[in-house]
């Protein structure tokens, strides 16, 4: 196996330095893969490094310099990966934004940025920058990947990658010296990237990440985990997110691994399977909704396989996590856990692709830890980590063998955390962002007097150093009657059910907890059509009695759950609604990374907080959406509101 310590050398500081080793250490082993057409292309190191090269020649030819900002638009396609290595060649500032965001969504970043140059994916993404460009004065060239059905577009603003490689040949010819002189000129502490935050309120903000914060970061975890340059990675989230960007582009500029492409959103199953990734990183969304696909096929199946499976699970709950952690487990325990393995376990992570998977990952929010466990019964080595895109997302990792549900484990190395007196986690590491971007009252407000950076979420370190995250600061509040009120522990104890999507809970300075959900409704649509529940679409499923039945189940199991907790005993759900459509990052209700825009939706279906507090059984509502091609629209319905079942808070035992 290829020594990964020449890795780690002086030289490789930013990252077309790291680009340069990697094409000459592993010139022929495979960067990356796209699947096209359902087949998998690769490219070595050294094709990669020299693609890049031609495109920084192109960029230098459109005028790009070191400082200037060059915006990333579209899925992970190896042509935009390479354009953001490119950037950062010349010392410019990549920026990747949300593929799936409406082009209005799009101006403020471009705007803010000051942006002349984008490279986007395709049609879509050209349509949306020939939409704003005359919001965005500076907007001068916009460079295309895939030219399928921009046959007859003449404007002059428009190129394709292979025109700009092409060009940028001609100049590499004129120039030979000239990409390694910018290179050169590269600094550490420059800033390699910039990252807009989906932020819950307010505008968002650019945050300034140094090549030295990310690499730093991803080293730490390199040499945490062991990893090396033979891993498979699987790049089927935004880019846009820092999360994905860390795993999938920091990270293999820094380890040398493979990094893979899906042909499409729509395949990410299929082409999971087809590589096998060893390290595998998903928001506790995505592992929601693979778990719900498990769920409703163990429904269709046959009843022998279900009383399988669900003794299976009865046997991986007991000691499955216990195997994969090396601690003490009976010999029944474990004949019983590999029989499970062989009937369910080992066919289960074969069809989620997770066969190989040595190491995966999960943050972006809290995972519910019935969630959590669930994975990790399984055999799949499952942890949490803990981070934000100010942090370059490794602050707390949680290391093999000393995993727990509802902790995201001790600070990585270099890392420093603290609780302040009003109990929001604070700290100091190599990896913290340098700045927001011409904001420099919000990046004074985000550290303390003494130079700790505010995280803004709620916890503590437990006895064992872990930090246990709660909720975010502002969101834990108290009841009327003073106990605990912590909406997202509720939130994701709900969300653990396949039926239930999205959970907004309310109850603070109130004298009980009420809740929205919204139902899945892949999982519900099956329940109900195996049960012969005719519906016509989500509002009208969502209405209907029996669906409201088995939302009331749910949320009786979380309150059973919550009841044998002192602290969240008086939180338990009083009263429910399943609201007539799907919160939305289009509607404004959730961020580009799904999470719920609390206050705003407070205020949006304040007419139904209220009712759900008042006490009556019904609230009529009407709402405005937005449609994908920006048309809105309105959707009416009469909702019910249904009250839950509460159960009698458990006594402390005696001492």
């Amino acid at each position: 196996m290829t020594d990964r310590s020449q890795s780690t050398m002086s030289t490789a500081h930013t990252f077309p330095a790291l680009l340069a080793e990697h094409a000459q250490l592993r010139g022929q082993r495979p960067a990356i893969r796209e699947k096209r057409l359902g087949i998998w292309q690769t490219l070595t190191w050294t094709q990669v490094f020299e693609q890049v090269q031609k495109i920084a020649h192109g960029l230098i030819d459109l005028g790009v310099i070191k400082g200037q900002h060059v915006a990333v638009i579209g899925e992970n396609r190896p042509q935009l990966y390479m354009a953001m290595m490119a950037a950062q060649s010349l010392g410019a500032i990549p920026i990747a934004l949300y593929q799936d965001a409406v082009a209005q969504e799009m101006v403020y970043v471009l705007q803010d940025a000051a942006v002349r140059v984008v490279i986007v994916e395709d049609q879509e993404q050209v349509d949306k920058m020939l939409e704003i460009r005359d919001q965005c004065p500076a907007l001068s060239a916009v460079v295309y990947d895939d030219p399928r059905g921009l046959r007859h577009y003449s404007d002059p603003m428009l190129q394709s990658c292979e025109t700009l490689a092409a060009r940028g040949a001609a100049h590499q010819r004129v120039h030979p010296a000239m990409y390694a002189q910018c290179v050169a000129e590269v600094d550490p502490q420059d800033p390699g990237a910039m990252f807009y935050t989906s932020g819950t309120t307010g505008l968002a903000k650019g945050v300034v990440l140094t090549h030295h914060a990310l690499i730093d970061r991803a080293r730490a975890v390199e040499v945490m985990e062991h990893l090396t340059d033979h891993e498979d990675v699987l790049a089927y989230l935004p880019v846009a997110w820092i999360g994905q960007n860390m795993f999938s582009y920091s990270q293999l500029l820094v380890t040398g691994f493979t990094v893979n492409h899906p042909e499409s959103p729509e395949t990410v199953a299929i082409d999971m399977r087809d590589i096998g990734p060893t390290y595998y990183f998903a928001p506790p969304r995505v592992l929601e909704g693979l778990l719900t696909q498990v769920t409703i096929r163990m429904e269709d199946a046959s009843r022998l396989k279900r009383r399988m499976y669900e003794w299976s699970m009865r046997v991986a709950r007991k000691v499955g996590a216990r195997i994969l952690d090396g601690t003490s487990v009976s010999l029944a325990g474990r004949l019983q856990y590999l029989l499970g393995d062989l009937m369910v376990f080992g066919p289960l992570r074969n069809a989620l692709g997770m066969s190989r998977v040595r190491i995966a990952y999960t943050a972006g929010e809290a995972i519910g830890p019935d969630l959590f466990v669930f994975y990790r019964s399984i055999g799949i080595n499952l942890k949490q980590l803990y981070g934000s895109t100010e942090t370059a997302v490794f602050v707390c990792v949680q290391a093999d063998g000393q995993v727990k549900p509802d902790t995201v484990g001790p600070p990585v190395a270099g890392v420093q955390v603290r609780v302040s007196e009003v109990g929001e986690i604070q700290l100091k590491s190599p990896g913290l962002f340098k700045e927001y971007y011409q904001n420099p009252e919000a990046t004074r407000e985000t550290f303390s007097e003494d130079g700790w950076f505010r995280t803004g979420d709620a916890g503590y370190l437990d006895q064992d150093g872990h930090l246990k995250i709660i909720d975010r600061a502002k969101d834990v509040g108290k009841l009327a009657d003073g106990s605990m009120f912590a909406p997202k522990y509720i939130e994701n104890k709900l969300k653990f059910f396949p039926h239930i999507k999205e959970v907004v809970a309310f109850g603070a300075d109130k004298n009980e907890v009420c809740v929205f959900i919204n139902i899945d409704l892949e999982a519900v649509g099956n329940w109900a059509e195996r049960r012969g529940l005719a519906y016509a679409g989500y509002t009208d499923l969502a209405g209907r009695d029996e669906v409201y039945e088995l939302i009331a189940e749910c949320v009786a199991q979380v309150n059973q759950d919550l009841s044998l907790d002192p602290k969240l005993a008086g939180s338990q759900v009083s009263r429910f609604l399943i609201l007539h459509k799907e919160l939305d990052p289009d509607d404004d209700e959730l961020t580009r990374t799904r999470k719920v825009r609390r206050a705003f939706i407070a205020q949006k279906y304040g007419v139904l907080v209220d009712a759900m507090f008042a006490g009556v059984d019904h609230q009529f509502i009407e709402t405005e959406v937005k449609f994908e091609d920006g048309r809105k629209g309105k959707i009416s319905a009469d909702l019910k509101i249904r009250p839950a079942r509460i159960f009698t808070a458990a006594m402390p035992k005696a001492a």
